[in-house]
């Protein structure tokens, strides 16, 4: 093939393919060309250099890290300038992956935002591309929004919510590469952190806020508000008696009232239980140490009872103290919905606890009398 046919065929203007600046009469073996795929085969890849060249990638030349599709855009290096199909011979291994490897890591060092599509997902994250190359983006680097929250964790829950966002379009920053690994890991919650960070800085602990459930968990509940703003009520800043699940007392789309307890980077946590009064604080005038009480048996856990004395007011009989020998199997005693006489044997209103015997109940019997101080 000579140096005119190469004119020719592409029009006279090969410099146009080069990403040297320098101008070049035509390409050499070596050269890199920037290109657009135009075709995917089985194992072979074919682009279209600036409209004026068709080049083909075939075989040991095509990189198994980078998953083309059409449209994509690529750097390729220059293997052959006349195959048997007339075409420019391309290899994607060499200096455009090269290239490719080192605008990841600058991506990385200036913490650039990126928009990516996502291509699948697994039980551990989603898979996309930046720069062609394969990327993951973790469970644990998900914003909120798209964080799967499943009860009990399960894989299974999880990965089904994961595939719903197969073709989503999410804003991510690079976390870490690893060139010699060939791995990529992305985080969309860094970007999310970034903007919640600039919004929470007009909010300090005491401040109030009104929002919507948007997610119950085992620990808690998650509240939005504010321009998507999301903050966290553990389950020990739902109510001031204790429960069991958060789902017990609120669901999604309750429309909830919470107290900013805490302010942490980009984390904010709430408290809906401080915008209540506190029924501990008159406790001293309900119970008293000693006073007989009747009690309905709320949960048996392997160290005791609790019991509810009335709806705000709960209290624990532990298991040395529900009978005189020593209690192996604490269901043997009582059962959940039981309603039992006990004796208070301790109170402490600043840390809501207050100690119940069942033991001192059955030693000394219970009057009328004492039951109903």
């Amino acid at each position: 093939m000579t140096n005119d046919t190469v004119k020719e065929r592409v029009g006279g203007n090969m410099s146009a393919l080069f990403t040297d600046d320098t101008q070049v009469a035509f390409p050499k073996v070596g050269d890199v060309v920037h290109g657009t795929v135009i075709a995917v085969g089985r194992n072979e890849v074919r682009c279209d250099i600036g409209g004026l060249a068709i080049g083909l990638v075939r075989g040991p030349e095509l990189d198994k890290n980078i998953d083309l599709r059409v449209g994509d855009e690529v750097e390729a290096t220059v293997v052959e300038l006349d195959n048997e199909f007339g075409e420019l011979e391309l290899s994607l291994k060499g200096a455009g992956r090269k290239r490719s490897w080192d605008k990841i890591k600058e991506l990385l060092t200036k913490a650039t935002v990126l928009s990516v599509k996502i291509l699948d997902a697994n039980k551990g994250g989603l898979i996309t591309r930046v720069e062609n190359v394969p990327a993951f983006i973790p469970v644990s680097q998900l914003s909120p929004n798209h964080y799967p929250r499943v009860s009990g964790g399960e894989k299974a829950k999880i990965h089904e919510k994961l595939k719903t966002l197969v073709g989503a379009t999410m804003e991510v920053k690079i976390l870490d590469v690893s060139e010699e690994e060939e791995k990529i890991v992305v985080s969309e919650k860094a970007v999310w952190e970034t903007k919640q960070e600039s919004v929470l800085a007009k909010y300090k602990v005491g401040d109030r806020v009104e929002g919507d459930v948007t997610a119950v968990t085992d620990f808690g509940a998650f509240i939005r508000f504010d321009q998507n703003l999301e903050g966290l009520v553990h389950i020990s800043e739902i109510a001031w008696q204790r429960i069991d699940h958060p789902h017990d007392v609120l669901k999604v789309g309750d429309h909830v009232r919470a107290e900013v307890i805490n302010v942490e980077g980009s984390k904010i946590f709430l408290s809906m239980k401080k915008l209540i009064d506190d029924p501990w604080k008159g406790v001293a005038q309900k119970y008293q140490v000693n006073q007989w009480v009747k009690g309905r048996v709320l949960k048996i856990n392997p160290f005791g009872l609790f019991v509810e004395l009335d709806p705000d007011i709960h209290g624990l009989a532990h298991i040395s103290e529900l009978a005189a020998k020593p209690v192996k199997d604490v269901n043997e005693i009582a059962h959940m919905g039981d309603e039992l006489e006990f004796r208070i044997i301790n109170i402490d209103p600043e840390n809501h606890r207050l100690g119940l015997s069942l033991r001192k109940a059955k030693e000394e019997g219970t009057g009328e009398e004492g039951a109903s101080n």
